[in-house]
């Protein structure tokens, strides 16, 4: 009988290193470059299999000189994906990557010559590489600055907007959206590393695979789509929550309102509408359909009753009337908006809207800011009233001596408001909870623990 294996109390068992097979066609300058990327693999941790079927995944080094070594490469690949299922292509022939993929589109992915970083991060993403904490000094969920129960996802960067305020185009660049898998994969790292929240950020997160053409990538063998709704339905099956900022109200953000609804996703939208006086958002080069929004909002909420839009607004733009801004205030009566943040305007560096006409002078546009926020208080705190008396999930952010500070979904960190456990000091950060609200205020409630004494 054998002998089982131990180990010192502790001590984590590591997991096995994974492997990679290697398939190198063509000239020695592509050997270099298989050799580069394997010295790399190997500083990793990854270990090289013999055979396709002791591989995790297996990289096809390309050669593409000749029409015959084209050929070649070709057989290779399908070699590959016959005996094994996960291939990665590489090398001279992978700048003909609408080629490879007409003929075998269940590559998982294709990049050119020399492109050892990108080689190795598809790698990466088919089989992480082995962590040993005693080892790395990296753990698999990177480095991050916000606490451990919470996380930002980044989906995409860049942006096709060009409103009149901003130089974020400028200084980004267009909408680079990230393959749905990497996304995914990202995500399930932090959710394995105790996370319980994903905000989702980016500068435009419903255009969110407009550049890949909604094109698909492998996420645990399953083809997944770069579309809005798709990546937001599938992160709602990781069993956290999940929180979407700075979502432009394109047509098919429609879509993911059933999902908040039937819980898959937080009921919580945060949308930056700008303004709402059709002069002013024309010369913010922004969508100017206020009555329309007022009616999709309406909608939104016949369909997700408990759903909060946290959004933000310029005001003192250049060439804001007075009545354009008690348009504003109308507005933000009529939406019942949860959370809204507010900005005086200024010029910025290169934006197009320093040349406009009618900038308004500094106290008009401060007293202006404090209106809307005196208006924004009033909507707040009859909504937050509301809640007074029912039951919520929070999450907890802080514990001190007096007790806890959390959150409801309605709130992002940081940016929103809370919810104080008053003498809940044996909480802990990450901890989720039912509450009963008890007391609110413009921005904040207060709440116990269900079957709490009161």
């Amino acid at each position: 009988m054998d002998t089982p294996q131990t180990h010192s109390p502790g001590k984590p068992v590591s997991k096995p290193s994974p492997k990679v097979g290697f398939v190198s066609l063509g000239c020695p300058k592509a050997l270099v470059d298989s050799e580069r990327i394997i010295t790399r693999l190997r500083a990793e941790g990854y270990e090289l299999s013999h055979d396709y079927q002791g591989a995790d995944v297996v990289v096809v080094n390309t050669c593409g000189f000749l029409d015959s070594a084209k050929q070649e490469s070709l057989d290779a690949i399908g070699e590959a994906l016959s005996e094994n299922g996960k291939v990665i292509v590489t090398g001279c022939m992978g700048v003909e990557e609408d080629r490879i993929r007409a003929e075998y589109p269940a590559v998982l992915a294709v990049t050119g010559p020399h492109q050892y970083e990108q080689v190795v991060s598809e790698i990466h993403n088919v089989a992480p590489p082995a962590h040993d904490p005693f080892l790395d000094l990296i753990p698999p969920q990177g480095i991050r600055l916000t606490p451990r129960h919470y996380a930002y996802l980044k989906i995409s960067e860049g942006c096709n907007n060009k409103c009149a305020f901003c130089i974020i185009p400028s200084m980004r660049g267009r909408l680079a959206s990230r393959p749905a898998g990497d996304v995914m994969r990202e995500a399930e790292r932090l959710v394995e590393a105790g996370v319980r929240e994903l905000l989702v950020i980016s500068q435009d997160t419903s255009a969110y695979g407009l550049d890949l053409k909604y094109g698909t990538s492998d996420w645990n063998g399953t083809p997944l789509s770069a579309r809005f709704y798709d990546l937001t339905k599938a992160l709602g099956s990781l069993g956290v929550w999940v929180r979407l900022h700075y979502v432009y109200p394109y047509p098919h953000v429609d879509n993911v309102i059933p999902l908040m609804a039937q819980g898959n996703v937080l009921p919580y939208l945060d949308i930056p509408f700008q303004h709402a006086a059709p002069n002013v958002l024309k010369a913010m080069r922004r969508p100017g359909a206020q009555e329309k929004t007022l009616a999709r909002i309406e909608g939104w909420r016949g369909i997700c009753p408990d759903l909060a839009i946290r959004s933000s607004f310029i005001v003192g733009f250049p060439g804001e009337s007075e009545q354009d801004f008690m348009l504003l205030l109308d507005w933000l009566r009529q939406a019942k908006l949860s959370r809204v943040g507010c900005f005086k305007y200024e010029d910025v560096a290169g934006a197009s809207s320093n040349a406009l006409e009618g900038h308004l002078p500094q106290e008009v546009k401060d007293e202006r800011f404090a209106r809307l926020m005196e208006t924004q208080s009033q909507v707040s705190a009859g909504i937050l009233a509301d809640r007074v008396g029912h039951e919520i999930e929070v999450l907890v952010d802080e514990v001190d001596e007096e007790g806890a500070i959390a959150r409801s979904s309605w709130d992002a960190p940081e940016i929103d408001g809370c919810v104080f456990l008053n003498g809940e000091s044996e909480l802990e950060p990450g901890d989720m909870l039912k509450v009963r609200v008890t007391h609110s205020d413009e921005y904040d409630l207060w709440a116990v623990p269900v079957g709490a004494q009161t």
